[in-house]
């Protein structure tokens, strides 16, 4: 397929999809991804050129906007990670987490080794399969192990309130 051709459709998809998408990158790309992909279709009639690059970049469209509201429906769910609002706070956070990894090497053996796969990404499901035990006893040692590091958690800061 000839790239001239195609390109010769750029101003009417561009005037087309800008009807849509509110974001001119957005609509650019758009247009962009039609046209590679009416150019990897090596077949295609040269009369239906035009309707091709109109049906594509429409369906574009529509996958932006679903695209689009699934991003704003799962944005209030994700986690709200900010970054400390001053020095202070940061130094603060990495000396707490000092302070914790430190209590994580006083619990007992099993909940010990549970917590750290954890925190090192590796799913209960995994540490049970590696170290040939029940899902169950994997997931009850790190509920174990959770609560205890709670409790020296909170032991801890009444200690600071007092």
């Amino acid at each position: 397929m000839s790239w001239e051709v195609i390109a010769g459709h750029r101003e009417r998809l561009m005037g087309l999809v800008r009807r849509r998408l509110p974001n001119t990158q957005d609509a650019e790309d758009c247009v962009q991804e039609a046209m590679l992909r009416t150019a990897a279709c090596g077949d295609l009639d040269r009369e239906r050129i035009g309707p091709f690059l109109t049906s594509v970049a429409l369906r574009l469209c529509a996958d932006n906007h679903r695209e689009q509201e699934r991003s704003r429906r799962l944005l209030p769910h994700t986690a709200d990670v900010r970054t400390p609002e001053t020095p202070d706070e940061g130094v603060c956070d990495r000396d707490f987490g000092r302070w914790l990894l430190r209590q994580v090497y006083l619990l007992r053996g099993r909940e010990r080794q549970v917590v750290l796969a954890r925190a090192h990404g590796i799913s209960t499901l995994e540490f049970a399969r590696i170290h040939q035990i029940s899902v169950k006893a994997a997931e009850g040692a790190f509920t174990r192990g959770r609560a205890r590091l709670r409790l020296i958690c909170a032991r801890a800061m009444d200690g600071v309130v007092a």
